[in-house]
């Protein structure tokens, strides 16, 4: 019997291109403020739910919860930081009170964070098992975000998409990077020398496909290669790519005046690895940057 999957963020970077890799294996329900622009974007043959008209979880199998403002799109005014964390928040306790509530609920919760969650951390290699968060705003977002998804771990098996810089060529961080790097003004940040956990959008989806697989599978997982770089690396090698020149720096102080307080995100980073992920069988199509950056159509 096909199973039976509800995904929240189905029309995001990540949602729309996973929703391509599950359609036919699956039955998909898609939850959108906009079913019908969710439809315009991904199709007729899935189906769509607001919020307000998700009232049960028992014909569900497995529930991917990417929903979420995106974290580095504004400057963080006081009312923008509610919108993130109230748009991680408020959906995964929805879902959350839904599988407790549900006579037959969901076998699998898989639901999003990111690497964020640890806090700036310098070149100190953190996995999974890692504890000395460094408390910052993006490690408050993610922090509870998991904590209301771990609260269906009695009901049903949780897994935590800790999920570095995705590159693809469809949005998300990597577009944004693209413009000036084409222009020949392309470089690093600040020092160059803060780690950049990253991952080749198709590892991203098969990592989500081997956790709804791998029922042994739960707790936190890193998304990212196993070979995080520099910025300043990174910026080489992406230059490189576009055969363009890397001689420009973005200086930190130019970055915090256009960014405020979110372009810690780019100024601080983290050497992350998929330590689970490696242990528990998964092969990465892309561990090295070169290679994912020539897959991507740049």
């Amino acid at each position: 019997m096909t199973q039976h999957i509800l995904l929240t963020g189905g029309t995001g970077l990540i949602g729309r291109q996973l929703v391509k890799k599950l359609q036919g294996a699956y039955q998909l329900t898609v939850l959108s403020r906009d079913p019908s622009r969710a439809q315009r974007l991904l199709g007729s043959e899935i189906n769509y739910l607001t919020l307000d008209d998700l009232s049960s979880l028992e014909d569900v199998d497995v529930v991917i919860n990417l929903a979420g403002e995106p974290i580095a799109d504004k400057r963080w005014t006081d009312s923008q930081k509610q919108r993130i964390c109230h748009s991680r928040w408020d959906i995964t306790q929805k879902l959350v009170d839904l599988i407790k509530a549900a006579k037959n609920p969901p076998h699998t919760f898989i639901s999003g964070s990111a690497i964020g969650v640890y806090g700036r951390q310098g070149d100190t290699v953190v996995t999974e098992t890692f504890t000395d968060f460094h408390d910052e705003f993006s490690r408050e977002v993610c922090q509870k975000w998991e904590d209301i998804a771990f609260q269906a771990n009695e009901f049903c098996r949780v897994c935590i998409l800790r999920t570095g810089v995705v590159l693809s060529e469809e949005g998300g961080a990597l577009a944004k990077m693209l413009m000036p790097f084409r222009l020949g003004l392309g470089g690093p940040i600040g020092t160059g020398k803060q780690f950049m956990a990253w991952i080749h959008i198709e590892d991203m989806l098969n990592g989500i496909a081997f956790l709804i697989d791998s029922r042994s599978a739960q707790g936190v997982y890193n998304l990212t290669s196993p070979n995080p770089n520099t910025n300043h690396f990174f910026s080489l090698a992406l230059a490189r790519r576009l055969e363009r020149p890397c001689i420009f720096k973005v200086p930190a102080f130019v970055l915090k005046t256009l960014m405020g307080e979110s372009s810690d995100l780019v100024l601080h980073g983290q050497k992350v690895v998929p330590e689970k992920l490696l242990t528990e069988g998964f092969t990465f199509h892309y561990p090295e940057l070169k290679d994912a950056l020539k897959a991507l159509d740049l």
